[in-house]
């Protein structure tokens, strides 16, 4: 039986938007004054943060935040809600993008980056983007703000504007906007068709929006094109626009992996799991077992494909799409381990994902090697970049007393619970290939000699405004696993079976 709920209706919902919406035209007012402008970005990342930290209490009392803007016509409205699942992603958004500030200073400013100004704009409304999405109560207010982040993190995409960048642009841009196009919007359409509204059920994960005398062919038909939809999760086949990605300056690939792009994909196929079509549904019509082996086999061939790659990003970028898939199984699953755990890896992957990019950033900074045969031995040079690294490796494979673990427990003892053994075997071998994949860059670092041809003679650590926010992030990660109901509670708060 669902715990009752309280609705406070206010506009201090609105908060946290309209700063993230004000703070891109800010960045360019200032845009002939560097310091200035970036300035903006630390006081706007923390003003979002603040104003997101405030409305904590009240979540974790049992209520949820609303506040309805406008209807557009009866059941289509734009209309914000903060609920505990809310709050998990806004908290990391707006407290990743101070951290990612002060990386995009070193890293622009090291390499001489052109056209800084736009950078900035568009990463900051790529975070209003995340903010909309995270505070979403219905699902078209929701889908404005998924293309508002697809539409804005192309220039990030395409930012070298040369050949590399225009084909990885592009194909990030029809594998996302066509998803949304094809499949999303019927999926809205179907819904409102079924439902008369497109308001989520908040409070309740177990009830969903769907009536009890719902078409079941229609419900399941209309789910799938929510999950195709929805392409930002990076599920197999619709993957592929991720690795391409990769020509973006890092940090844009941490934006992309750890902070908004994937984690909006990830937040909407769990919103639209649990508070759209809930648990029962799920359950009854075996569309969340179904889901958990697309995201099983997902985990596991993202992690084969990961151990074929020489180039650090592109690594990492199939790390990401696995993952993602750990909070899709995890939701999917649809027992209260292992929801929670999938939960939870929006933030636990967030935190170690992002310092894993910040280091091949700093890496390649420092050194401009890209490819892992040649890290032989830079440990030794880079150590606070190497130990950063190492520590959030640990994370993504799973080892105490890092973040990463906490998942993984909670997902392996979710697996059991609903006696689905394959999915506890993809688990345990994605584990082990985390492993494979991860440990041998560690190792190379520090345990081998310099690679020949490579003279490390000059080599030194990042500017520190680089160095700082990554080994934080992997401390937050480690504490985020000695300390794991720091975003449980939010789980708590935000459904309960």
């Amino acid at each position: 039986m669902a715990a009752a709920v309280t609705t406070i209706e206010s506009v201090r919902v609105l908060a946290p938007l309209v700063i993230t919406f004000l703070a891109p035209f800010a960045l360019w007012y200032f845009r002939k004054n560097p310091n200035a402008r970036e300035g903006v970005s630390f006081a706007a990342a923390a003003l979002a943060f603040i104003s997101v930290a405030s409305m904590i209490p009240a979540v974790l009392d049992g209520s949820i935040w609303t506040y309805h803007l406008v209807t557009f016509f009866p059941g289509v409205s734009l209309k914000f809600a903060v609920d505990g699942l809310s709050l998990i992603f806004a908290i990391v958004a707006t407290f990743l993008w101070f951290f990612a500030t002060s990386y995009n200073i070193g890293y622009m400013r090291s390499l001489k980056e052109h056209a800084q100004t736009r950078y900035y704009f568009c990463f900051a409304v790529a975070i209003f983007g995340a903010v909309g999405v995270a505070f979403s109560g219905t699902i078209a207010t929701l889908y404005l703000f998924y293309e508002v982040i697809t539409v804005f993190t192309y220039p990030l995409v395409a930012h070298h504007q040369d050949a590399d960048g225009y084909h990885g642009a592009r194909k990030y841009l029809v594998y996302l906007m066509g998803t949304s196009k094809l499949f999303l919007l019927p999926a809205m359409i179907l819904t409102y068709v079924l439902c008369g509204t497109l308001d989520f059920n908040l409070g309740d994960i177990s009830r969903g929006m769907f009536p009890p005398d719902a078409d079941p062919k229609l419900v399941t038909i209309t789910y799938f094109l929510f999950i195709f939809g929805l392409a930002k999760a990076a599920i197999m086949p619709l993957h592929n626009w991720l690795p391409s990605a990769m020509v973006a300056p890092t940090p844009v690939s941490a934006l992309l992996h750890a902070v908004a792009v994937v984690k909006a994909g990830v937040f909407s196929v769990s919103r639209i799991m649990l508070s759209c079509f809930g648990v029962d549904l799920m359950a009854n019509l075996d569309l969340g077992i179904i889901t958990a082996y697309m995201a099983a086999f997902t985990i596991v061939v993202a992690s084969i494909i990961a151990l074929t790659k020489d180039d650090l990003k592109a690594r990492l970028a199939y790390s990401t799409v696995s993952q993602l898939s750990y909070i899709i199984i995890g939701v999917a699953m649809l027992s209260p381990l292992a929801v929670k755990g999938g939960l939870l890896h929006i933030a636990h992957h967030a935190f170690a994902k992002i310092t894993l990019f910040f280091a091949a950033g700093a890496i390649y900074v420092a050194t401009h090697i890209k490819y892992i045969p040649h890290l032989d031995g830079l440990g030794r040079k880079l150590p606070f970049t190497f130990a950063a690294f190492a520590i959030a490796s640990l994370s993504m494979i799973g080892v105490p007393p890092v973040s990463g673990f906490v998942t993984k427990w909670y997902l392996a003892n979710g697996a059991i619970s609903i006696h689905h053994y394959i999915l506890l075997l993809a688990l345990l071998t994605s584990t082990l290939l985390n492993a494979g994949y991860f440990v041998p860059v560690i190792y190379r670092a520090y345990f081998r000699p310099p690679a020949e041809g490579v003279d490390h003679s000059h080599f030194k650590e990042a500017p520190l405004v680089m160095v700082a926010p990554l080994c934080l992030t992997a401390i937050i990660s480690v504490a985020l696993g000695l300390f794991p109901n720091t975003f449980a509670v939010f789980v708590d708060a935000f459904g309960r079976f």
